[in-house]
């Protein structure tokens, strides 16, 4: 739920309260139900609310605790604050509300700053020491929630939101060579710290920023997933692998049914969407409100997975929405998607998830997704050969992940943008190899999935997710992204993950729960067939885009490549399928839409 700003000021002045405003009025799509504000000393607070716990004032935000001492701005949801409340409750603490803003405060004055340990949900947060001014800055363990960061000698300032910062002015918007590297040759995702921009931040998951009352900061990382394999876990069989899954993949969908609203399920007809149905309506969800959506076929690519999605429906009775979306409404939607783009993000399920969660907001105001499965359970492609031989050695398992994730070597980057913007080195190979080195991941399959897990799959499918949803103030929860289902995922065996094509041990728990057709159907995506095969209008927008005054000036890329690309729309893929020239295209739309010009502010 909602968007959350603040600034805190390191020169002994007081906040900009208008550019707190501006930053919050920036999320107002995130949070439609109500605004507030909040200055005390040095630090200000901003919020937009989208009201999911608690519908009543009493849990608005910026919620203060003039009794603690202390105020929060925030994003999420804790899906255990009702037992968290209960033992806060033992301990003497009174509340004035019920909604888990109030227990998140309650916490922090119990535990400190490793309160995050009792948290069982989404989060990015600012909690703030009214006398002494200490600020601290958190994000859940799998990053669900974004939370983005600016500084200079003056003041920090965060949001919920690039584009948020952006609004409250002062940032500086030059592009970041590195970031830049990453984008073009890490399919698109940049690892935090970092931003497309020089001046922005993102705080890392599973991470505490603490500003102390002297301006020193410290960053903690205060959890992270081990990857080897357990000893009290030795002798399990496969089915009790099945067993333990299906078990805390249940206890996960459960957990996310807190809410004050109806919460409803996107429902692809995919195995893992389809499972969390299964196991809502073993929960007793009758009636529960599923969504699909489909687009109209273009040369022979079919645009919808209606067939499996019904079957689903059908089976567990669920209350289902068939959503088609015909092709005049595609070319609106994408400046759309583009604007709620806190990065750019090239992934087509963008636009589809821009439509969906514009159709699903009509009807819910919280719906349960899939996301995350294929990067916990291993559902790509790229992990089987992750267990061959030559990866079982750390640099045999670096080459063979660039080989299969990889868009383009360094070379190709060099080849494609101007000198100023080109980074020295290979850093997202440095990025790799420094990962896969980390202790705690023996064999290549555990390296990828570690990284996937705490990288990739945060800047580019939950991105995708926050950003899609929230752009049309509904909530999105994400059950495999728990992070109890994470643990016990991490120490599963290789074998039993990429057995049956990817995600085996899912597939075989699931067939106690789902129809074995939509286990055993190929792996579908989401199918945007205007935007997989550039031309027409999509082929004219790109073109514009990298032919326009603000285009040139920048100077990003280079004019022949730029022109190469161009001559032949669909003819360069990445090893991944991307469309080159859909690539470069998406980051000058993006800058563009957001007023972005890549110098200095």
């Amino acid at each position: 739920m909602c968007g959350a700003t603040g600034e805190v000021r390191l020169d002994g002045r007081t906040p900009d309260l208008a550019a707190v405003s501006a930053m919050a009025e920036a999320m107002s799509p995130r949070g439609p139900d109500g605004a507030g504000a909040w200055s005390a000393g040095r630090v200000a607070l901003g919020h937009r609310r989208l009201k999911i716990i608690d519908l009543t004032e009493a849990g608005g935000q910026p919620m203060v605790d003039s009794d603690l001492g202390l105020a929060i701005a925030w994003n999420g949801c804790i899906y255990n604050y009702p037992e968290l409340r209960r033992e806060l409750s033992d301990h003497g603490y009174r509340f004035f509300s019920t909604s888990d803003t109030e227990v998140m405060l309650k916490a922090y004055h119990r535990w400190g700053d490793r309160f995050v340990d009792h948290l069982k949900g989404m989060f990015a947060f600012a909690i703030v020491e009214r006398e002494s001014g200490r600020v601290l800055l958190g994000r859940d363990r799998l990053g669900i929630k974004p939370l983005y960061i600016t500084e200079d000698a003056h003041r920090i300032r965060f949001a919920s939101s690039l584009p948020a910062l952006v609004a409250g002015g002062g940032v500086d918007t030059r592009i970041d060579p590195v970031a830049l590297h990453h984008y073009l040759t890490f399919h698109s995702v940049v690892p935090p710290p970092l931003t497309i921009l020089q001046g922005v931040k993102k705080v890392p998951p599973a991470s505490l920023i603490a500003i102390e009352p002297d301006g020193r900061r410290t960053t903690t990382t205060y959890w992270s997933p081990d990857f080897s394999r357990r000893d009290d876990r030795a002798d399990w069989s496969e089915q009790d692998w099945e067993d333990a899954v299906l078990a805390s993949l249940r206890l996960a969908v459960e957990r996310r049914l807190v809410a004050d609203v109806p919460v409803g399920c996107l429902l692809s007809g995919g195995v893992d969407s389809s499972l969390i149905v299964g196991l809502l309506a073993e929960a007793g969800q009758h009636g529960l409100q599923t969504f699909s959506i489909g687009f109209e076929s273009v040369g022979g690519v079919a645009g919808d997975e209606f067939k499996y999605s019904d079957i689903v429906a059908e089976r567990f009775g669920t209350d289902h929405h068939q959503i088609r979306i015909g092709t005049e409404r595609m070319l609106p939607a994408l400046d759309g998607a583009i604007g709620a783009m806190s990065e750019p993000m090239v992934s087509h399920d963008c636009v589809a998830f821009y439509l969906l969660s514009q159709e699903v907001a009509k009807h819910v105001k919280v719906v349960q997704s899939g996301q995350g499965a294929d990067e916990v359970f291993a559902g790509y492609h790229w992990y089987p050969p992750m267990g061959d031989p030559a990866a079982a050695a750390l640099d045999g398992s670096v080459q063979t992940y660039r080989g299969a994730f990889f868009d383009r070597d360094t070379a190709g980057v060099g080849g494609l943008v101007t000198p100023g913007f080109f980074a020295d080195g290979d850093p997202s190979l440095q990025f790799v190899a420094e990962h896969f080195g980390r202790p705690g991941a023996q064999s290549g399959v555990d390296r990828a999935l570690r990284l996937d897990t705490t990288v990739m799959l945060v800047d580019d499918p939950v991105k995708r997710v926050d950003n899609m949803t929230m752009a049309w103030g509904l909530e999105g929860r994400v059950p495999f992204l728990d992070h109890e289902l994470v643990e016990l995922a991490a120490t599963c065996p290789p074998e039993y993950k990429i057995a049956h094509g990817g995600k085996g041990v899912l597939k075989q728990a699931a067939r106690k729960v789902i129809p074995a057709d939509v286990i055993d159907r190929p792996k579908g995506y989401f199918p945007v067939p205007a935007l997989t095969h550039l031309e027409g209008p999509y082929l004219d927008l790109v073109r514009d885009a990298l032919y326009a005054p603000e285009a040139k000036e920048r100077g990003l890329f280079r004019p022949e490549a730029v022109d190469r690309l161009l001559a032949d729309p669909n003819g360069r893929l990445t090893p991944l399928r991307g469309n080159e020239l859909w690539q470069i295209g998406l980051l000058e739309l993006w800058l563009q839409r957001h007023g972005i010009n890549g110098a200095a502010a």
